[in-house]
């Protein structure tokens, strides 16, 4: 289910743009203080922080493969989730001949429609499983690799 959307970006804005410039992200900055806040999970192309865990774009030990394959395994239910919301609503298959309010309300309105399709456990016709695309890695500052490391040799050393 989807507990928050953001529609006012063009399709072609990186995902981490906007999700930096959401208010979930400027919540997570000022009131998220430490891991039983929990974290968010995010591809290679987000900046590591203290909320928002990427995986490792080089591993050096089986802990930090385990945390990759755990980090993997775990956003690919996301990833699975925009599948069947696309398959669901085939309009956000492909650019919206409209104008951008007239958008998000479209965007919005499928959120809202696939989430009462999942409440009332209405089928889809077919379960295709989506693979975790390729990612060009974010090159920047990164807050939390050492939080990363912790949660690695803590869960997965």
């Amino acid at each position: 289910m989807f507990t928050n959307v953001v529609a006012r970006w063009p399709g072609s804005t990186h995902d981490s743009h906007v999700f930096h410039t959401s208010d979930i992200s400027t919540y997570l900055q000022n009131n998220h203080r430490s891991l039983d806040d929990g974290v968010l999970l995010g591809d290679s192309g987000y900046a590591c922080s203290p909320f928002l865990m990427t995986p490792y774009t080089v591993t050096g030990n089986a802990a930090q493969e385990a945390y990759n394959d755990a980090h993997a395994k775990t956003r690919v239910v996301i990833e699975q989730t925009f599948g069947r919301w696309k398959r669901r609503f085939h309009v956000l298959h492909a650019e919206i001949r409209m104008g951008p309010e007239k958008v998000c309300v479209i965007v919005g309105a499928c959120a809202v429609l696939h989430n009462i399709a999942v409440q009332l456990h209405e089928p889809m016709e077919d379960e295709e499983v989506d693979e975790l695309a390729d990612v060009d890695p974010y090159h920047g500052p990164q807050q939390s690799l050492s939080l990363r490391d912790h949660i690695c040799q803590t869960f997965f050393g």
